[in-house]
């Protein structure tokens, strides 16, 4: 039942080939830089939240389970919610100094933006 998986090859062209073989392609996985490889900006952003402010961390190059996991430290040393997803970590508030503060004390290189 397993060969007859049709939903992983909704993409592929069907083929008249009796000996035709579909293959998967591997996805890479891609791997955490160290922290003093990062390079992260910290800036503030008002556009689609109805005028609030979020403070954006850009920059970290890693898996998605790093990326949750600094955002949670972040989240919790500044006793605030937020997401961090796409690459991108989201603060609720005004919190540039604060979260640049911590990531330089973890080791990252980062810097604040606007």
């Amino acid at each position: 039942m397993a060969d007859n998986d049709w939903k992983r090859r909704l993409g592929v062209v069907y083929s008249t080939d009796p000996n035709f073989n579909f293959t998967e392609q591997e996805e890479i996985e891609e791997t955490t830089l160290e922290p003093s490889a990062q390079k992260l900006t910290v800036t503030i952003d008002r556009k689609g939240r109805a005028g609030k402010q979020v403070t954006l961390v850009k920059g970290f190059i890693g898996k998605d389970s790093d990326l949750a996991e600094l955002g949670k430290k972040l989240k919790v040393k500044c006793g605030v919610g937020g997401s961090a997803k796409d690459g991108e970590i989201t603060i609720q508030g005004d919190q540039r100094d604060k979260v640049t503060a911590l990531l330089c004390e973890m080791g990252y290189k980062a810097k604040r933006g606007n």
